[in-house]
């Protein structure tokens, strides 16, 4: 099953999805950032893998701007080379406007992740080589205050039929991209790995998330991650 199917099942099965309060808007970037997504896609998401990084979900000034996992405009325009249209959500956020490629604040996160490979690989081709980059969930939560809710703190009537749907996504990605290591960008997306996969399908691990809520990730988050997948021996 190609990547682009997957992702197309998915953003089906989330958009059938409801949430309540206090959760007051949704984004979808897999829908309305389709044309980018999809370019992600085809452009880095061929062939078989060594490694899978698996994110949480998109952030406001990234994934859900670019359509790309920790999609920090100019990294995806400049490392990854992806760019296209954006269109706007339906229920926008007065507090988190879609601007696509046009936005002008730089998500920390995926400045840090995509920085870290552009420094250790050179090229956007010599980290794809053995490399890819998803998000386990593909929708952003946020209040009325434009506060991000992450998927966890969900309540569950609402977090098992999305968990079930991304479950299923992810394991679909993994098959069709057979690494040998799954790594969890955080903690979250570990613990969904090792449930999705047990021990036994694939290596499951996890880096430091890079988020500036993070103290840790904030004295120098790219070489926590160098020593953690250096001692994994994914050098």
């Amino acid at each position: 099953m190609k990547l682009q199917k997957i992702s197309a099942e998915l953003s089906k099965a989330c958009d059938g999805m409801r949430f309540g309060a206090p959760v007051t808007h949704i984004y979808n970037p897999l829908s309305y950032a389709r044309t980018p997504h999809e370019q992600y896609l085809n452009k880095w998401g061929t062939g078989k893998k060594r490694v899978l990084f698996l994110g949480m979900n998109p952030g406001p000034f990234g994934m859900a701007q670019t359509g790309v996992p920790f999609g920090e405009v100019t990294s995806v325009r400049e490392f990854l080379k992806v760019h296209g249209r954006v269109n706007k959500p339906e229920g926008e956020h007065p507090k988190r406007p879609i601007l696509g490629f046009e936005c002008s604040r730089s998500e920390v996160s995926g400045a840090r992740l995509w920085g870290y490979f552009q420094t250790k690989f050179g090229t956007a081709e010599r980290f794809f080589k053995h490399h890819f980059v998803i998000n386990y969930c593909p929708l952003i939560f946020m209040e009325e205050s434009g506060k991000n809710r992450t998927p966890d703190k969900l309540p569950s009537a609402e977090r098992e039929p999305l968990y079930a749907a991304c479950d299923l996504a992810t394991q679909r990605v993994v098959e069709e991209l057979a690494p040998e290591w799954v790594i969890g960008v955080g903690a979250f997306a570990e613990k969904r790995a090792r449930h999705i996969f047990g021990e036994d399908a694939v290596r499951i691990a996890s880096i430091l998330h890079p988020s500036p809520a993070s103290p840790k990730a904030n004295r120098g988050w790219a070489e926590f991650a160098e020593q953690q997948l250096s001692a994994l021996g994914l050098e």
